[in-house]
């Protein structure tokens, strides 16, 4: 008990800079006298710790003193502080304390909390963050979840799943597990889970080793390959939204590009959501789908 209170004694002043033997000794629930008999040997142990007197006075280390962090690389360091701020807005258990105590460890200028990770996504509920909270729980402790899910042509369903891992592809979070009510691994866009909840039954499940995101594994749609024009004006979207790869730049200025995507609501509302900046080059039953639905649109307005 007596050496994790040294080394936590160290990390309170690395982090404090300077405290009082009596703010240690209401911390740790010991006497000053036993904060003292600390001090020395700390001291003794070749810790530069040293005490001062008078107004804003107290226990301190000198200002150049680090633990040993030989092992750690500067930039695994910075992974470290990485990994741990974004595991903290999953509300893992004691992240924050973990934070503080590497934050003084490797002392790096740059560990202030300078990334903030929101799951959530614009115009949601301030409690969307809970769905992860509710997801990460059935994950780790092997927990069945129960959820409403919306398909892409708004049919709801209830399922059944034993939750292995949650995946972020192409700005979009998934889950990945095995579903009951199917009898089939699936991957579920989190968006479209509704009123979820951890069941108190726990389950026993290996992920496969070829359990990786695609198209085929999605819980949705068919797949379509566009082949779509846009207006110089869309680059920035364009270069945004796709990978170089699947950019043509044409001699005017406008951008050639393919892509495969599900065939489903959402690709009929995303690509006019370019408005008349985007041309539906193939497949030709797309291009007549985007083309009766804005002539709808026009007659709606008139």
């Amino acid at each position: 008990m007596q050496i994790d209170r040294l080394f936590k004694i160290i990390f309170i002043l690395l982090n404090k800079g300077t405290v009082t033997a009596k703010y240690l000794s209401e911390h740790f629930e010991v006497s000053t006298r036993t904060i003292y008999r600390d001090i020395d040997k700390l001291s003794s142990s070749g810790i530069p710790i040293y005490t001062s007197k008078g107004s804003g006075g107290g226990i301190s280390l000198l200002e150049n003193f680090t633990l040993n962090k030989s092992i750690v690389s500067e930039n695994e360091q910075n992974e470290i502080l990485l990994g741990l701020q974004s595991l903290k807005l999953t509300k893992s258990p004691n992240i924050e304390s973990l934070i503080n105590k590497l934050n003084a460890v490797f002392k790096s200028p740059n560990s202030y909390n300078w990334i903030d990770i929101d799951f959530s996504h614009w115009g949601s509920k301030k409690d969307e963050h809970q769905k992860f909270t509710d997801i990460k729980a059935g994950i780790i402790n092997h927990n069945i979840i129960t959820f409403e899910y919306i398909s892409s042509y708004s049919k709801r369903t209830i399922r059944s799943v034993e939750p292995l891992r949650l995946v972020f592809k192409s700005k979009t979070w998934y889950l990945q597990g095995f579903c009951r009510t199917k009898q089939d691994f699936r991957t579920f866009r989190i968006s479209r889970m509704k009123k979820i909840k951890v069941v108190n039954e726990t389950f026993e499940r290996i992920p496969p080793d070829d359990l990786s995101i695609g198209y085929e594994t999605v819980d949705c749609d068919l797949i379509v390959t566009l082949k779509l024009r846009f207006n110089q004006q869309m680059g920035y979207r364009v270069y945004d939204e796709f990978d170089d790869d699947y950019i043509i730049e044409n001699d005017d200025g406008s951008f050639n590009v393919e892509v495969s995507f599900p065939e489903n609501e959402w690709i009929y509302g995303y690509i006019m959501s370019f408005g008349y900046f985007v041309e539906v080059l193939e497949p030709k039953h797309i291009r007549n789908i985007i083309k009766d639905r804005l002539n709808k649109s026009i007659e709606q307005y008139n």
